[in-house]
C-alpha cells in the first residue's frame, strides 16, 4: 500500500502545465509532497517583489495557499473531489530582498468538506518570514 500512496504523492503534479499559471510566473517548485507535509520554494526577485525592493506579502500569501492546497488534494481522491481556497490569512514577521522563501504546509484539520492548513515561510537560514492559515473547501466533481 505504501508504494501505491508514493506514487499518488509524485504523480500529482504529472501532465499539469505550470509554467502558464501564476505557480509558473512567480517560479514555484516543489520540493516534498506528502499528504501530511507539503514544501515548496519560490525565489524572491523582480517578479516576487515590491517597489520597495522586498518580497510582496502577496507573492507570499500566493506561495501560502499554494502549498496548503497541493497538500489538500494530496488527500483527495481527485476522481471524485479536488480542493479550492476558501480563506487564508497572513502574518508577514520579516522582511527579505533576495534568495528563496521556503512554505511548509502541516494540517490542522482535513475532514470531508474542508481542511486547515498552517503554512510557515522561512529563508535560508531557517528564519520566519510569515505565517498563514488556509482553508480549504473539498469541492465534490459533477
Amino acid at each position: 500500500m505504501e508504494g501505491k500512496k508514493r506514487m499518488k504523492e509524485l504523480n500529482l503534479l504529472d501532465g499539469l502545465d505550470l509554467k502558464d499559471t501564476l505557480i509558473g510566473a512567480l517560479g514555484i517548485t516543489f520540493k516534498e509532497l506528502d499528504p501530511d507535509k507539503v514544501v515548496c520554494e519560490m525565489p524572491v526577485g523582480p517578479k516576487t517583489v515590491q517597489p520597495m525592493g522586498l518580497l510582496h506579502g502577496g507573492a507570499s500569501v500566493a506561495l501560502a495557499e499554494t502549498a496548503a492546497s497541493i497538500a489538500a488534494a494530496l488527500n483527495l481522491n481527485p476522481e471524485t473531489h479536488y480542493p479550492v481556497g476558501l480563506e487564508i490569512n497572513a502574518n508577514h514577521i520579516r522582511g527579505k530582498k533576495d534568495g528563496i522563501v521556503t512554505a511548509t504546509a502541516t494540517p490542522y484539520h482535513r475532514g470531508r468538506t474542508s481542511m486547515v492548513w498552517d503554512i510557515q515561510i522561512t529563508d535560508e537560514a531557517g528564519k520566519l518570514i510569515s505565517v498563514s492559515r488556509c482553508t480549504i473547501a473539498v469541492v465534490e466533481k459533477k
